[in-house]
């Protein structure tokens, strides 16, 4: 029986050192950022790894006092983009050190 002890506390063992290289990667991926374009380069938002809008870049050729519903459509399609692309970039990496594991709560 203390064998099976022995496993389980190695499994926490290896669990711990996971979780802490999964914090680190997290960490990480708050000076990462990734970029979205929409519009043919009409809006370009940037975001890092913690699902934050970094920066909005609007040409001033989309800016248009009779059509702001594009622009408010071009503006939320690039945010979107962004946030997918971060939230995908963070789950590539955990996933190099989760082995793959699709642990929920992670990103």
């Amino acid at each position: 029986m203390a064998k099976g002890f022995g496993n389980m506390g190695n499994m926490m063992k290896q669990a711990q050192k996971m979780q802490s290289k999964i914090f680190q990667i997290q960490e990480k991926m708050a000076e990462k950022t990734v970029e979205a374009s929409v519009g043919g380069g009409m809006v370009t938002v940037v975001a890092n790894g913690k699902q934050q809008v970094m920066s909005v870049k609007i040409d001033p050729e989309v800016v248009n006092r009779d059509d702001v519903e594009m622009l408010e459509d071009l503006v939320t399609a690039a945010v979107n983009d962004a946030l997918k692309r971060a939230q995908e970039m963070v789950s590539e990496e955990i996933g190099k050190v989760t082995g793959g594991l699709n642990i929920p709560g992670l990103t």
